[in-house]
């Protein structure tokens, strides 16, 4: 019982489904873990420049509210649907519960294109869908945070909105925002960041040198390029960049600053100078030490997987490897950095400003990576120790952690009235 749909939907049930076997969860507990607690869709009408009004698709999925309040991003996309909203709230779900969050999952979204549309049309949108969801989110309810398509400035007018109706301001309704009103130090870098600390861990186990190390990159976003140029820093060599236009390549290493400025004054890395055209496709298929897929869902699928040519994947998008693509991956010695670790680097430090938040007291920008770098390693190494003791994919190991503290909770909690 169930309408979500989709092909991203189905590989989220799909992937559950493979925990709760090798977990053996109940009939109770796999019908009440697997299925979105909540969603609602909403008619977002917004007036447009030319004075017609526009009717956009507005979407929030809330999984799980076992372990605390719902908490997930928000994402401006002509791709967003319902299907793939409740996925990506269900993957939320378990990294919350992996890394040990209060939070359960959520996700929302609006089916646009936000490139196309001018700033004050992109804030009566943003205001009016805060609007229609509001008896659904809250500081202890449910807590956006940005994702594609959406910024800090998103997060500021959401606030706003949420603080108008409550008398006061309330910035613990949202995460992600400016540091001004309420953000946190650290947070617009921190999934980047996290991608990174977990590269290092990796690094470890494999005895490989972080020093001279070849890293493609797909996505060149916030996630993407601040990986890269926190990889670069450290000494790799980063050979190949993209975004939805395109990708470069050059083999001696590419100037991840000197690209960024580019795709700051052209809004995409194609044609950067020092380097020659790539494709997505192709750019996943390099032979380098590192690929990290930034971008978004199902990019590595069974007609690719058998030819990727990397050492360590590092999953910096959410669900961006197939099941039938894992399966294809079990066989080879690609380390599988999985998203729900690899990329919880942001939650992670959205926690930090939810509770800084909450307290009125702000860390520095050190001791919010100092923590970041504490839990997301931990959680690696928890992942990678039942990797090796059961010996299960990492992305299974990974799974299994956060369904079962989400299912645990739900048996604990028992079954109301």
């Amino acid at each position: 019982m169930h309408t979500y749909q989709g092909p991203t939907y189905d590989m989220a049930v799909k992937q559950f489904d493979e925990a709760a076997d090798y977990l053996d969860l109940s009939q109770e507990a796999r019908v009440r873990v697997r299925v979105p607690k909540r969603a609602m869709i909403v008619s977002v009408p917004t007036r447009m420049e030319d004075g017609h009004v526009a009717m956009f698709a507005g979407f929030r999925v809330q999984h799980n509210l076992s372990l605390g309040p719902c908490k997930g991003g928000l994402r401006y996309s002509p791709d967003v649907d319902l299907g793939e909203v409740a996925a990506l709230a269900m993957w939320m779900s378990w990294k919350c519960a992996l890394v040990g969050l209060p939070y359960g999952g959520a996700k929302g979204g609006i089916c646009c294109d936000p490139a196309a549309m001018s700033r004050d049309e992109v804030e009566r949108m943003t205001r009016r869908f805060t609007q229609e969801i509001l008896p659904l989110i809250g500081p202890e309810v449910d807590i956006m945070a940005p994702d594609l398509g959406t910024n800090e400035q998103t997060m500021a007018w959401i606030m706003d909105t949420y603080s108008m109706h409550a008398g006061h301001a309330v910035p613990g309704v949202v995460t992600g925002k400016p540091v001004t009103i309420g953000g946190s130090l650290g947070r617009r870098e921190a999934t980047g960041r996290g991608v990174f600390y977990c590269i290092q861990e990796a690094l470890g186990l494999l005895k490989l040198p972080l020093a001279g190390l070849r890293v493609a990159v797909q996505g060149f976003g916030n996630v993407g390029s601040v990986c890269a140029a926190l990889l670069q820093t450290n000494g790799a060599r980063v050979i190949a960049v993209s975004d939805i236009k395109g990708g470069v390549y050059n083999g001696g290493g590419l100037d991840i600053e000197a690209v960024r400025r580019h795709a700051g004054e052209r809004g995409t890395v194609v044609g950067f100078g020092e380097s020659e055209p790539i494709t997505n496709e192709a750019l996943l298929e390099l032979e380098c030490d590192v690929l990290i897929p930034a971008a978004v869902e199902r990019q590595i699928t069974e007609a690719n997987a058998g030819r990727l040519r990397c050492r360590i994947l590092a999953e910096g998008a959410n669900g961006p490897t197939t099941p039938e693509a894992d399966a294809i991956l079990d066989e080879t010695d690609v380390f599988v950095i999985p998203d729900v670790v690899c990329n919880a680097g942001g939650v992670i430090v959205s926690y930090f400003e939810w509770v800084q938040d909450l307290q009125n007291y702000f860390w520095s920008e050190a001791e919010v990576n100092s923590r970041l770098r504490e839990i997301i390693s931990a959680a690696f190494r928890r992942v990678h120790r039942l990797h090796v003791d059961e010996r299960l994919p990492m992305r299974l190991a990974a799974l299994s952690v956060g369904v079962r503290k989400v299912a645990d909770a739900k048996t604990l909690r028992g079954l109301f009235p």
